[in-house]
Order: C-alpha cells, then sequence, then structure tokens
C-alpha cells in the first residue's frame, strides 16, 4: 500500500491550487482524479479537427489575488485574453453584452490544469470510493486500483460527492449535502461552415439554452469551426437522464432557431455536467476539521466562478498550513 502525507482529491483548479500552494511550503501531496485527464470542469472536448470548451468558458477577476495570477499565467503562456463578441440575448434579439475583460486557458480550458500540476505527483484514473480512519490518518479506497494511506485528505469536488464519501465526519458531510448543485447539458458542434451571425457568444434570457459560444473564436484555438451549447439549469434537469443522442438533437435545433439560420454540423455530441454549479453557493472559502485531518473545497464553497475554485482551493491549504 503507498503512502503520501496529503492526499488531494480532484485534478480540477480547485484541487491543483490547493495542492501547489501545500508543495509550496514543502508538503508531501498527491494529487488523484478520477478521469483520465485534468481540469474537472475546466474541460476541453477533442475530436478530429477540431475542439470545444465544454464545461467552463471563460474566466475573469473580480479579487486583486488572481487578477496577479491571471497575469502570471498569460506571461507564461497559459491563458490569453478573449475578445469575444457578447452579446445578451434576450427575447426581442440581441443587444450587447456586459464589457469585463474575460481569458481562456491555451490552447484549450482542461490545459491550464496540466500546466500548473507539471511538478506535482497525480494519479490519473482513481475514482475514491471510500475512506476509513486509521490510528495515524485514513486509508484511500479506490475502484480498480490498489488503497492508499494518506495523514490528511483533502476533497476537492462537487459537494454532492463529497458527501458521499465523509462519513466518519459527519460535520463535514453534512455541509456538503446542503449544497445543492445543478445539471447542465452540453452539446458540442463541428459545423460545416463558418456561421455569419454577427456575434461569437451569448448569454441567452429565453428558450432551453443559457449560454453558446463559438469555440473557435478563441485564442489559441485550430481548426474547423465549433460551437457549445448549454442549456438552463430547469432544460438540463427535466432532461436529465435522456439520451445523450436526443439531448444533442434538441439543442442544435434550438440553436438554429435562436439565430435564425441553418447550422448544418458535420458532428454533435453531448455530455452531462451532473453537478455544474451551486444553486446557492456557500461563502466559507473552504472547510478543515484539522483533528480528523479532513478538508472540503471547491467553487462551490465561494460561489460558481473560476476564480472561487481557485480561491477556495488556496484558502484551504492555508488553513491546513497555519494549523500545523
Amino acid at each position: 500500500m503507498q503512502y503520501t502525507d496529503i492526499a488531494v482529491i480532484g485534478a480540477g483548479l480547485a484541487g491543483v491550487s490547493c495542492a501547489r500552494q501545500l508543495a509550496a511550503a514543502g508538503s508531501q501531496v498527491t494529487v488523484f482524479d478520477k478521469s483520465k485527464g485534468m481540469g474537472g470542469r475546466m474541460a476541453t472536448r477533442r475530436g478530429d479537427g477540431f475542439s470545444v470548451d465544454h464545461g467552463a468558458q471563460y474566466f475573469t477577476a473580480q479579487q486583486p489575488d488572481f487578477h496577479a495570477e491571471i497575469h502570471a499565467w498569460q506571461a507564461a503562456g497559459l491563458c490569453a485574453p478573449w475578445q469575444a463578441r457578447l452579446v445578451q440575448h434576450r427575447p426581442t434579439g440581441p443587444v450587447d453584452g456586459y464589457p469585463e475583460h474575460r481569458y481562456v486557458a491555451t490552447p484549450g480550458m482542461s490545459s491550464l490544469c496540466r500546466a500548473l500540476a507539471a511538478a506535482l505527483p497525480v494519479q490519473l484514473n482513481h475514482r475514491l470510493t471510500a475512506l476509513q480512519r486509521q490510528a495515524d490518518g485514513w486509508q484511500l479506497s479506490f475502484a480498480d486500483q490498489p488503497s492508499w494511506r494518506a495523514r490528511q485528505v483533502l476533497l476537492a469536488a462537487p459537494a454532492p460527492q463529497a458527501a458521499a464519501l465523509l462519513d466518519a465526519a459527519p460535520a463535514l458531510r453534512a455541509l456538503a449535502a446542503g449544497v445543492e448543485m445543478e445539471a447542465c447539458w452540453a452539446v458540442m458542434l463541428h459545423a460545416q461552415a463558418p456561421l455569419e451571425i454577427g456575434f461569437d457568444a451569448a448569454w441567452v434570457e429565453h428558450g432551453p439554452l443559457r449560454w453558446l459560444a463559438r469555440n473557435s473564436s478563441k485564442p489559441g484555438r485550430s481548426g474547423a469551426e465549433s460551437w457549445l451549447l448549454h442549456a438552463t439549469p430547469a432544460w438540463s434537469a427535466a432532461h436529465i437522464d435522456a439520451p445523450a443522442d436526443e439531448v444533442a438533437g434538441l439543442l442544435h435545433a434550438a440553436f438554429a432557431e435562436l439565430v435564425d439560420s441553418a447550422v448544418d454540423a458535420r458532428n454533435r455530441s453531448a455530455h452531462r455536467w451532473l453537478y455544474a454549479q451551486a444553486a446557492q453557493p456557500l461563502d466559507i472559502g473552504s472547510a478543515y476539521q484539522a483533528e480528523l485531518g479532513l478538508g472540503l473545497c471547491g467553487d462551490w464553497c465561494l460561489g460558481t466562478r473560476v476564480e472561487d475554485a481557485w480561491r477556495s482551493g488556496r484558502h484551504l491549504a492555508g488553513q491546513l498550513l497555519a494549523a500545523s
């Protein structure tokens, strides 16, 4: 059985930012993730000649520390400003969207976490199924993988997934279980030809769509034109168990109707984000029980933004280091 001093569960931005801060302070930390790639909801789907960011679409900064971090990422070539023609699509038609500085990771949203975790030990394809309390820490049981031991475990996962692992920590379990997370269906379209519709992205205020974006308008992207469609939480919940092909067809048709244009696609696919974002996020930064060596972080601890995930991970690392 292998051992790590601190196990961080989740290789999205919250988990990576937490692990990086701990490693910089000299802690021995290992990151685990159930997926075959990194990034969590900062995700990019790649196909034959195209790619689509199908989770988080861009990030902005509200706090000075995240402003500074974005500038460091930009200097390192990890992100770039996205000068999108963005609109608010109202029932009466599109109007100019709210102006703000938007950034995207390059060459895809998933690339940021991979770059940030380059110096960290990362175990992919490790789905944590159980945590067992031991005298000197925790035993971590994984599906189809050997168990590990860790002195401390930090869960950087969506609230419902974290709650399911916290039988040994009732207070933390209740905290996570109290956070409802909304689903989101995402549809990816590989277009036959560029769409001449006058904008690159839109927040939609009517119908089944909430957001749409010309992914190929983002800096660092290559290949043919591609579009990403996100459904509203209500529509996603109503179609939560619908087949992916059916969802792709319905939202493709809604997109074509919205832009009043034929949208021919070489191919299309759908992905269901079961835990896309918190309906009512907490405002706690993170949660940590030093006596158990157990902590929680994630965007749901602060909000719904990429910035919130980054700040929550760092907040948890700070709590652990302060208690050491």
